[in-house]
């Protein structure tokens, strides 16, 4: 929650000296005065000169060899080149200027945490979460609470965040908490205050990983002299009480749900998965028969016990709440009703979170636990009360106003305001705004945080710090706090609302390292050795959206290298139509082909604008479906499967269509757009060409290998099908241009030409592009290889004969009688009719596999596992 910003900083000009410090970093700037300095571990004074350090702090440098501000700096380089290289990732949607993915921020010094007070700390949140657990309980079940008056009806049951749909509902184990997260700011008088917590869809526990895995490795002495507590057991414990609370116990399936890709959090959501060695899946992906969650699969439908949510409440089931939701499950309310899946956490928690309830902890903890809170809160007032509002209207200026609620149809929210930076007139209107609608404002005194230090470059720097950390749910009616947080830290010293300190905007965050007085925890998340046996039965699921966005990255990467050497090939070709030596019928034949594939839209154009048309089609933005929009296209299939990628591939992914974008953009800006647009097309295609090897070389041949590679395949076959038909009907498969044009677009140029030399004629040509079974570019290739895929792919069908059938509809061009292909009288028809039947072919085999495998609507009777 907030702190004070109307302090000013000390009037001291010059850093003063650390003791203790090594000789390149003794110097600070001075913290604001009446807040606790981490680094000191003291209230830093008005013009007081900070001399000593903590003992914690004493400890770390003494355990750290770096001896120099450049060896610092080269450490902060480090930790920014991993988050990279990791891509590790908080997106902000919509926010102007913005990046699509902005890195996660990172500083380089870690937040010390003493044995003594983190033993209060790990005490009070566990007790804070057993309270807010048997609220949930009471206020959907009995409402004990509510009838006497121990929370506030009008506060509790108009916020948004109250479920209806789950009053009555007892979730398995009686547990509706799994992850509590609790926001502390450590205060002037020492101590840890709680100064916020969510309760919904806590956020994370994957960054904490991140954090620890990059700064750990930067002060590896200083983290195994300090006695730092490892995290590894805390992750274990939650998916322990997870499980132990499933009907299905230890064998239980257990997935993240994520609202996908467009999250601003969902390289997270991705990592822990991974960590926690559990699927990622998305609304989507799954299915309730039967009051069951099933996971869609390609060898059918897996039973679902165990979802770890990051969904929001109102998307998560358009039967009962958000009806128009895409990212949740149908269904999945009465599943959880019935008690055949654990939600963690369990919806309707999120109206915990408000800041209007803070007043009422004290009394709901005495009345459910018969115990007093052991960690003070932030004092709040909630302007609902009418007392409260007419006792504290006169003093507005002395508090910060933080909406009650978030916004909804309902409610609504705003930003929270500090009424000492307010004028005169700007605090009467907010009174007449409170006054207007009492309920939806609460009044917060200020907080002073702890100052964390971060290292500049030049100084160490004094930044407002809040504290996150998590309680996790043991499926026994108790928690266990992981031993570490989240610490987010002001994006810079003179931060006005510090305390916020959103990522969103803008703070950044430090690994937490809390010391321990007895033996580190070794536990390990590794799995252990595995038996022959269990090897020989193993198999990777592959969820149907995987399976989806697999086959449709095959498709769009075979798409963007057709369309980029199309676009390379008709802007070649169009030089030469202003020098006069290319026919008429050349550039007819090449605006067939490039508004066939997307190059232009709308009508086609004379010769002279046909140049121009091509150019201004090729950026995303023209709205043509070009290479451009294909691009993209492939970033966001390759966005959807960053579980599943190397970051070498995504990283490459990415970067093609984002240099595509930028540098054709400056080309068209300038005095020779189509020499300079024919360079970036050159790049595609070197780019393009190594994300081919990885993909044929560097993945692993699963079933979400091979649903890429017909992917891939599919989409050849239907491009070069259609390239050679439209050349054939031309009639100029045997003029000189349209000769070199086939080769081109099939790519064989170099292998004709090492084959038959100069020869241009049907039968060779044909031979290379039709029937050789050594060409992958040759269509006798790719329909052998499709079958050879598509069988492997099937075989795990109950119904073998559905995949043979479908198979043999892909006609054989290498049956293809060449000698009558090749006869002038009869070639063209004969051909391009195949060459259409063909095509037609591949866009069904699309169609079958996803309706099969991807939509589940064929067979799924037959198809479902416990």
């Amino acid at each position: 929650m907030p702190g004070v910003s109307a302090l000013e900083f000390s009037s001291e000009s010059r850093p003063a000296p650390l003791g203790g410090l090594p000789a390149a970093y003794r110097s600070t700037q001075p913290g604001r005065p009446g807040h606790f300095n981490e680094l000191t571990g003291r209230v830093h004074a008005p013009g007081e000169s900070q001399r000593s350090l903590s003992p914690l702090w004493q400890a770390f440098w003494q355990a750290t060899p770096q001896a120099s501000g450049a060896e610092l700096d080269a450490l902060v380089a480090r930790v920014r080149r991993r988050v990279q290289d990791d891509g590790a990732s908080y997106n902000v949607h919509g926010d102007p200027g913005s990046s699509r993915s902005r890195q996660w921020p990172l500083e380089l010094l870690p937040m010390l945490i003493s044995s003594q007070d983190w033993a209060g700390i790990d005490a009070g949140v566990r007790q804070r979460a057993r309270m807010l657990n048997a609220t949930l309980a009471d206020v959907y079940g009995q409402r004990r609470l509510l009838h006497d008056g121990l929370l506030p009806t009008d506060l509790v049951l108009a916020h948004p965040s109250y479920l209806r749909p789950m009053h009555g509902c007892r979730p398995p184990g009686g547990v509706h908490l799994h992850v509590l997260a609790v926001d502390l700011a450590r205060c002037e008088d020492g101590r840890w205050w709680v100064v916020g917590q969510r309760t919904q869809v806590p956020s994370g526990l994957g960054y904490i990983l991140e954090n620890r895995l990059v700064v750990a490795q930067q002060f590896p002495q200083a983290f195994r002299e300090m006695g730092v507590q490892r995290l590894a057991a805390s992750y274990r414990d939650l998916l322990a009480g997870l499980t132990r609370l499933s009907p299905a116990g230890a064998r239980s399936r257990v997935a993240l749900l994520t609202p996908g890709p467009r999250n601003e959090t969902y390289f997270e959501h991705a990592f822990l998965a991974r960590y926690l060695g559990i699927a990622l899946v998305e609304g989507g992906d799954l299915t309730v028969r039967e009051d069951k969650v099933y996971l869609k699969t390609l060898t059918g439908l897996e039973r679902v016990h165990v979802l770890l949510r990051r969904v929001d409440d109102d998307f998560l089931d358009p039967l009962e709440l958000r009806p128009d939701s895409a990212l949740g499950v149908p269904g999945l309310i009465q599943a959880l009703r019935a008690g055949e899946v654990v939600v963690a956490n369990a919806p309707g928690s999120g109206w915990l979170e408000s800041p209007g309830l803070s007043a009422f902890w004290p009394g709901v903890a005495e009345a459910l636990l018969g115990e007093s809170l052991s960690l003070p809160a932030v004092t709040t007032w909630w302007c609902g009360e009418a007392g409260v509002w007419a006792s504290l209207r006169n003093r507005l200026r002395e508090f910060i106003v933080v909406p009650s609620f978030p916004a909804a149809e309902t409610t609504h929210s705003f930003d929270p305001v500090v009424g000492a930076e307010l004028s005169a007139d700007k605090l009467a209107e907010l009174a007449r705004r409170i006054e207007a609608e009492p309920a939806a404002f609460t009044l917060q005194a200020p907080v002073k945080l702890s100052h964390q230090p971060v290292w500049t470059g030049r100084h160490l720097e004094p930044r407002a710090a809040v504290l996150r950390v998590y309680a996790m749910s043991d499926g026994q009616g108790d928690w266990q706090v992981l031993p570490g947080g989240l610490t987010r830290v002001a994006p810079q010293r003179e931060a006005s609302t510090e305390g916020w300190l959103s990522i969103q905007r803008g703070s950044a965050t430090v690994d937490t390292w809390v010391l321990t007085d007895g033996p580190v925890d070794t536990t390990s998340l590794l799995p252990s050795p595995m038996q022959a046996a269990e090897l020989a039965a193993a198999h990777r699921t592959v969820t149907s959206r995987s399976a989806e966005n697999l086959f449709w990255l095959g498709r769009y990467t075979e798409r963007a290298e057709n369309t980029a050497r199309l676009a390379r090939l008709t802007l070649e070709a169009l030089a030469g139509v202003q020098r006069g030596v290319l026919p008429p019928e050349m550039t007819a034949l090449l605006q067939v082909l490039a508004r066939r594939h997307g190059l232009f839209t709308g009508e086609v154009p004379g010769r002279a604008e046909f140049e121009h048309k091509l150019l201004a089609a090729l950026p995303a933005a023209s709205g043509s479906f070009g290479v451009g929009f294909n691009l993209g296209a492939l970033r966001d299939c390759g966005e959807a499967l960053r579980e599943r990628l190397s970051p070498e591939a995504w990283r490459l992914i990415h970067d093609v269509g984002q240099h595509f974008e930028q540098h054709v953009i400056e080309a068209l800006r300038g005095p020779s757009a189509g020499p300079d647009c024919l360079g970036v097309l050159a790049r595609v295609d070197t780019h393009l060409a190594a994300l081919t090897g990885i993909q044929t070389d560097r993945m692993t041949r699963d079933d979400g290998w091979r649903l890429l590679s017909i992917g891939r395949q599919i989409e050849r076959l239907v491009f070069l099908c259609e390239a050679l038909a439209d050349v054939f009907e031309h009639d100029l498969a045997l003029s000189e241009d349209g000769f070199a044009l086939v080769l081109a677009l099939f790519d064989s140029t170099i292998t004709y030409r090492a084959q038959f030399q100069a020869r241009r004629e049907l039968a060779p040509l044909l031979h290379l592009l039709v029937h050789s079974t050594e060409n992958p570019r040759s269509l006798g290739w790719v329909t052998r290889t499709l079958r050879e895929r598509f069988a492997k792919l099937s075989r795990h069908e109950a119904d073998p004969r559905w995949a043979a059938e479908i198979a043999a509809r892909l006609p054989e061009p290498t049956d293809w009688p060449l000698d009558m292909l090749s006869e002038p009288e009869t070639h063209h028809l004969a051909l391009t009719t195949r060459l259409r039947v063909t095509a037609a072919a591949a866009q069904g085999l699309s169609n079958h596999i996803s309706q099969q495998f991807f939509a589940h609507v064929v067979g799924t009777e037959q198809r479902v596992w416990q």
